[in-house]
C-alpha cells in the first residue's frame, strides 16, 4: 500500500484488511470531547477506525490533556500551522492525501466531522472533492436571536432602572420573539452551513436542528435527531469529577455558590465595546460581593492585553482575593464539570458550556446576542445577556444566580448518543459509495 507522510506503516497495517475505514476527525477541544464517544463506540463495535487530528488546537490544555483523559490514540496528525487561511488550505490538502491512498487501495472512507469548527468545514470540503460524504455530528445548529424590538424594550428598561428579570426571562423563552439571520458566532455559523450540504448523515442534537436543516433543503432521509454526544461525555465526566482535585487547587471554590465564567468568542473579545462591557460587568459582580471564577483562554489573554485590561484584572485579584479567582483554561474536562456542578450560574459565550450547564443542572447565562443552542433558551435553562452594557449583563447574571427554575428543565441532549449516531451511520452505509447518496439511490433507480 502506498505510503504518505500522514499514514505510517502501523496505520497502513491497521486498515489493510478493512472495507470501510471510519475516520473520526478532531481539531479543537470541543471536537475531542464530543467525538470521543463516537470513537469509542466504533471500537466497541469492532469497526476499523482511525483518529485524525488536524491540530487546529495543539496546546496541552486544549488537546493533550483531554486526549489523555478520554483514552484517545491518534493515528493521523495533519500538523497544520500558520495563519487561519493557511491552516484551512493545509487541512483540505493534507486530508486529501489520506483519502487518495484509501481510495486507491479500494477502501470506502467514512469521515466523521463535528459541529461548526474550521476543521469540520475544511475536512468535509476535502472529502466532497473525492465524492466522499461525511457524518456530521452536531448538525444543524443555527443561531436564533431575540428580535430588535424585544431587546430595545428591555434595554430601555435597563436605562430607566425598571428592568424586570422575570418579564425578560418569560420573553426569552417565547420562540415567537426570535429570528434567524445572525452571522454570529463567526466563523462557526459559516462552518456549519458549509459542512451540511456535503454530509451523507446529519446527526441533529434536537428537533429544532432537524427542522432547520430540512427547511434549508437538506434531504430529509439524511437527517436524524440523535441527541448531542456532549451528553455522553458530560455524564461520564460527572462520575470522573468525583475524583477531581480541583478543589484542592482552588479551595475557595469548595463551598460552591460562585459564578463560573469563560469568554472567548472572536466577536466578543476582539470588539472593544463588547469586551469593555463584559470586563466592567465582571468588576461590578466582584465588587458587589459575588465570587467569580474566570477561566481565560489563549485568545482571551491576547485580547485582554490588546485592549489594556491586564491592570484591571490584577487590581481585582489584589483587592478582592477571595472573590476573584482568575485562571488559565483547565486541561481536563472532569475538573471543569466538577467546578460547574458546584457553581451557582455558568456565564459564557461557549456553546459547549451552555449544553453542559443544562446537563449538569446549573443555570446558564450566554453573553451573546443570540445562541445556536436556542433550545436551552426556550426550555428556560439558559438566558441571553447581550453585551450592550455592563448593566444589562450584570442584571441578567444577578437574576440567574442560583435560580431554581433554571435548574429544573432537565437534560435536553439525551443519553447513549454515540450509540444512536453509529447505528444511524451503519444502516445508511453503501458498499460502494459509503454515505454518498447518489440520485439513483435517492430516487429509487439504482440497479439491483
Amino acid at each position: 500500500m502506498k505510503k504518505s507522510p500522514y499514514l505510517n506503516q502501523n496505520v497502513l497495517d491497521k486498515i489493510k484488511d478493512a472495507h470501510y475505514v471510519h475516520i473520526v476527525t478532531i481539531g479543537t477541544k470541543p471536537d475531542i470531547i464530543k467525538q470521543a464517544p463516537i470513537y469509542h463506540e466504533l471500537i466497541k463495535r469492532g469497526e476499523t477506525v482511525l483518529l485524525c487530528h488536524t491540530e487546529q488546537h495543539y496546546d496541552y490544555n486544549y488537546s493533550g490533556g483531554v486526549e489523555k483523559e478520554f483514552n484517545l490514540e491518534v493515528d493521523v496528525r495533519l500538523g497544520i500551522n500558520g495563519s487561519w487561511p493557511e491552516k484551512t488550505v493545509q487541512m483540505i490538502e493534507r486530508f486529501s492525501e489520506v483519502l487518495t491512498i484509501l481510495l486507491e487501495n479500494g477502501k470506502v472512507p467514512v469521515p466523521y466531522v463535528h459541529g461548526d469548527t474550521s476543521t469540520a468545514s475544511a475536512i468535509s470540503f476535502s472529502a466532497m472533492l473525492f465524492k466522499v460524504s461525511c457524518v456530521h455530528v452536531e448538525a444543524g445548529i443555527r443561531t436564533l436571536t431575540p428580535k430588535k424590538d424585544v431587546y430595545h424594550k428591555f434595554n430601555d428598561k435597563i436605562l430607566k432602572g425598571i428592568f424586570d428579570w422575570e418579564e425578560y426571562y418569560a420573553a426569552t423563552r417565547d420562540q415567537s420573539n426570535y429570528s434567524l439571520g445572525s452571522i454570529e458566532p463567526f466563523p462557526e455559523q459559516m462552518n456549519t452551513r458549509m459542512t451540511e450540504p456535503t454530509s451523507g448523515y446529519c446527526a441533529a442534537p434536537v428537533a429544532i436542528n432537524r427542522d432547520q436543516l430540512i427547511a434549508e433543503g437538506v434531504e430529509p432521509s439524511k437527517v436524524e435527531v440523535t441527541g448531542n454526544t456532549i451528553a455522553d461525555a458530560t455524564l461520564r465526566a460527572i462520575e470522573e469529577s468525583k475524583k477531581s482535585d480541583v478543589f484542592t487547587k482552588y479551595p475557595l471554590l469548595a463551598d460552591g455558590n460562585f459564578i463560573m465564567m469563560s469568554i472567548h468568542r472572536r466577536e466578543n473579545i476582539y470588539d472593544r465595546h463588547r469586551l469593555t462591557a463584559i470586563m466592567d460587568a465582571v468588576a461590578e459582580l466582584v465588587t458587589n460581593g459575588y465570587r467569580v471564577l474566570f477561566l481565560s483562554l489563549l485568545s482571551t489573554e491576547d485580547a485582554i492585553d490588546k485592549y489594556g485590561f491586564r491592570e484591571d484584572i490584577e487590581r481585582l485579584q489584589n483587592s478582592y482575593p477571595t472573590n476573584f479567582i482568575y485562571s488559565k483554561a483547565w486541561a481536563f474536562h472532569g475538573d471543569v464539570i466538577a467546578a460547574m456542578r458546584k457553581s451557582a450560574v455558568v456565564v459564557s459565550d461557549s456553546g459547549g458550556f451552555q449544553e453542559e450547564a443544562n446537563i449538569v443542572g446549573v443555570p446558564s447565562v450566554t453573553v451573546r446576542y443570540g445562541s445556536d443552542r436556542s433550545e436551552s433558551f426556550f426550555a428556560g435553562s439558559n438566558i441571553p445577556a447581550p453585551p450592550i452594557s455592563k448593566e444589562f449583563i450584570f442584571e441578567v447574571i444577578k437574576g440567574a444566580f442560583n435560580n431554581e427554575s433554571m435548574r429544573k428543565t432537565g437534560n435536553l441532549y439525551g443519553t447513549n448518543v454515540a450509540e444512536k449516531v453509529i447505528s444511524g451511520v451503519m444502516k445508511r452505509l453503501h458498499s460502494e459509495t459509503g454515505l454518498l447518496l447518489t440520485e439513483e439511490q435517492r430516487l429509487g433507480f439504482e440497479q439491483q
